[in-house]
């Protein structure tokens, strides 16, 4: 009997959108049929320097316009980004929460508003501050010929995840966008908890 993959690619279309004409591409994990999905513009050869980011769902911030979180900003930032740069990639992963799923993240607010702070909420659910997993991107970037990127992020994990994976992370572009005073807090926690970089000034 033939055993399927962890991860499988499944069919690309065209994806106009505000910023340009983008593709799509669908990938799915076999085992969990949780789908992911990839959106590239431009082209490219191998061996080139490809702007990418790993940007994980968020309902909230990307398509309910939430300020408790500056996914949506750091989503539009990064697509504007591919775009002026002529070529990049996103991969788009559903894995809302920082991995525990939407209704338990409605749950963490609801502590946060009680007065803890993100990570505090998550373990006083039961779990680990941080769920996400990065593999299903090593896949993705090899059906799209993407070994060297610059990765358009503020989060060190993701930069370890891929060179673990053997992607040339040749470069980082920070992407702080999106503070406001309804999320400064929480950032501010991701900063001096999970290791993010974010511009100090900008949490003042």
């Amino acid at each position: 009997m033939k055993q399927l993959q962890k991860y499988e690619f499944v069919s690309s279309a065209s994806l106009p959108t505000r910023w340009g004409q983008f593709t799509i591409h669908g990938f799915v994990e076999t085992a969990t049929e949780q789908e992911h999905v990839a959106l590239t513009f431009g082209q490219w050869q191998s061996g080139d320097v490809i702007p990418m980011r790993i940007h994980s769902e968020c309902l909230t911030g990307d398509a309910l316009f939430s300020t408790r979180c500056d996914c949506g900003a750091q989503l539009e930032k990064a697509l504007q980004n591919i775009v002026e740069q002529g070529k990049g990639v996103l991969l788009y992963l559903r894995q809302e929460g920082r991995g525990i799923g939407l209704l338990n993240k409605i749950r963490a607010y609801n502590l946060q508003d009680q007065g803890l702070d993100t990570v505090e909420a998550n373990e006083h659910l039961g779990f680990d501050a941080d769920l996400r997993e990065y593999d299903m991107c090593k896949l993705m970037l090899d059906t799209l010929n993407v070994q060297r990127v610059n990765l358009m992020t503020n989060n060190p994990k993701k930069r370890k995840a891929l060179e673990a994976m053997g992607i040339e992370v040749v470069s980082r572009t920070p992407i702080d966008h999106g503070i406001t005073d309804d999320n400064r807090h929480y950032i501010r926690t991701k900063t001096e908890k999970l290791g993010h970089e974010f511009d100090p000034h900008l949490l003042k």
